[in-house]
């Protein structure tokens, strides 16, 4: 049995894994073009962070004709007064001389030297009230020489009134850096930025949380498929009317499912073509071989009619077991049967022609009366088969014993040559003949087991210590009977 596989000649894996492996991607491409998105917009709104406010204020203050500080309009201020009707701007050089645009607010008039005094780059709060101002202070070259711009939206923010951790990461590179080892520095920081910031972290509990929902979103999706599977295994050659439920078969699969069903419509079908055909063949070669038969047995006395007349019993009975089989596929409900008295009956049928071939035939019930769900016709025919197979192979003398036991299972022994181990199984098989001289056509132990498999039973040959071969045919034995009896064993 075969396992496909893609074109790489390799087996596809477990679905869930897949959906893992391609969920995981999709979230990592996603949280990608998440943060892509996050900094496209931050930086779409530049204008409106206080830092950014100081890099477009630089270009705007310059020294009069007096050499004081000053401001011109410029594009960019104008800009971002027009944003921003609230921005303000304080600048301070070296000597400490300032000068201002905009409503100041009062934390921040006056003069900011001191510790802010040699500061290149800050971010400046006041207060941890409901309402701030911030403000952003860098040392900059401008037309008015080096100087400290300090500029803010002039919004008060709201703060919440509990204790937080602001972090603030920023990495700095030299304008001419090169070199293996100061890039790695730089995606060593990078990383470590990645994972101080949350990102990893929150990728990896997205992954995790993803590779333990899979697996059960997947055994929840497709729980309707173990059921079609359940109801795959019921189909035989029995039972060609099961068809694969869809019910709670995911949508996608539904098409491969109907496609399932609508090919065993088909061999059900083709099925049903043939066993009519070989019906009907087997019923018109009845006559034929009757009128044949009957032609032989008026010709005179000889060698050659006695072996005609023996293969064109051959052929009857080969006819005859044709109809057997077929006939099995058209079984009517069982009913209860009293197994003892049906095999009673079959071995009284079948006595004259086991003395007339130099046997003794005996009968052994465990019981007076075992009761089982069967087909009598059926059931007989299997007996009478596996007492003829003693008959021919049981070496023409000795006991046939026909016992039936409490398990519902009859057992047929001879005192004959026996099956050979390796034999057992393939005995059964259509058209297969132990010696393939004898009369027999090769259907009469396979007509045996087709019968078994119908009442759910079981044919087997089993070895016996004293030799000679035993066929036992069990079947399932559903219908209480009454308390057992004392055994009797006749002799016929």
């Amino acid at each position: 049995m075969s396992t496909r596989s893609d074109k790489t000649g390799k087996r596809p894996g477990s679905l869930h894994w897949r959906l893992v492996r391609n969920l995981l991607a999709l979230q990592a491409v996603v949280f990608v073009l998440l943060l892509t998105l996050i900094i496209v917009v931050l930086s779409l709104n530049e204008v409106e962070d206080d830092a950014a406010i100081v890099d477009a204020v630089r270009g705007a203050v310059f020294r009069d004709a007096a050499g004081a500080l000053a401001f011109r309009d410029t594009p960019d201020l104008a800009k971002l007064r027009l944003v921003r009707p609230t921005l303000w701007v304080v600048v301070r050089d070296q000597a400490g001389v300032m000068a201002s645009s905009g409503d100041v607010p009062p934390e921040f008039r006056g003069d900011f030297g001191g510790p802010l005094a040699a500061a290149d780059r800050a971010t400046v709060s006041w207060g941890l009230g409901s309402s701030s101002p911030t403000a952003s202070l860098k040392r900059l070259t401008t037309d008015a020489g080096l100087v400290q711009i300090l500029a803010g939206t002039g919004e008060r923010r709201q703060r919440a009134k509990t204790v937080g951790l602001d972090l603030d990461v920023r990495l700095e590179v030299a304008e001419n850096a090169g070199g293996l080892e100061t890039w790695l520095r730089i995606l060593a920081a990078l990383a470590l930025v990645f994972v101080v910031s949350g990102i990893l972290p929150v990728f990896f509990i997205m992954g995790a949380a993803t590779m333990i929902a899979t697996p059960i979103v997947v055994r929840r999706a497709l729980g309707g498929l173990v059921e079609t599977a359940d109801h795959a295994s019921l189909i035989d050659i029995d039972r060609l009317a099961v068809r694969l439920p869809i019910g709670r078969v995911p949508t996608e699969v539904v098409p491969l499912v109907q496609a399932v069903n609508r090919a065993l419509d088909r061999l059900d079908e083709g099925y049903d073509r043939r066993s009519r055909f070989m019906a009907d063949a087997a019923h018109e070669l009845r006559t034929p071989i009757t009128i044949l038969q009957t032609r032989l047995e008026l010709l005179p006395p000889s060698p050659e009619r006695t072996r005609l007349i023996e293969d064109v019993a051959r052929l009857a009975l080969l006819a005859e077991q044709l109809l057997d089989l077929q006939r099995l596929d058209h079984l009517d409900a069982l009913t209860p049967l009293d197994l003892v008295a049906l095999a009673r009956h079959v071995v009284e049928d079948m006595a004259p022609l086991a003395i007339g071939a130099g046997y003794d035939l005996a009968f052994e019930p465990e019981q007076a009366s075992i009761w089982v769900p069967g087909d009598r016709i059926s059931l007989e025919q299997a007996l009478t088969n596996l007492i003829q197979n003693a008959i021919e192979h049981g070496g023409r003398k000795g006991v046939i014993t026909v016992a039936v036991d409490g398990s519902a299972a009859v057992e047929v022994r001879d005192e004959g040559a026996g099956v050979p181990l390796e034999e057992h199984a393939r005995i059964f098989e259509p058209f297969y003949r132990l010696h393939p001289r004898t009369t027999g056509a090769g259907l009469g132990l396979n007509l045996v087991r087709e019968i078994a498999k119908r009442h759910q039973g079981r044919i087997s040959v089993v070895d016996r210590p004293e030799g000679g071969a035993c066929f036992r045919f069990a079947l399932p034995r559903h219908i209480e009977t009454p308390a057992p009896e004392p055994s009797h064993s006749s002799c016929i």
